[in-house]
């Protein structure tokens, strides 16, 4: 799978497993990411996303996302979009 980096997380909730994702590049629920970090490494499809606690189906550049993730991810993590 090729790789395109998309953003970074700037912050991680570790009590309800939530990253906060500040973007690059647009995402869509439904597509396949891949974090990747220090101590980091998931690959997970995009479930939901929420923008100020709204369920969202596309964010785009710029936009600051809280996504639901399986593990634990941290600040600074790249973000990427596997296609």
């Amino acid at each position: 799978m090729e790789r395109q980096e998309i953003g970074r997380v700037v912050h991680f909730y570790s009590k309800i497993g939530v990253a906060i994702i500040q973007l690059d590049s647009e995402l869509k629920v439904g597509e396949r990411i891949a974090v990747v970090g220090s101590t980091s490494d998931l690959e997970q499809n995009v479930k939901s996303m929420q923008v100020e606690h709204q369920n969202i189906e596309e964010a785009k550049p710029g936009d600051l996302v809280g996504l639901k993730v399986k593990e634990r991810v941290r600040e600074g993590d790249t973000v990427f979009k596997l296609t």
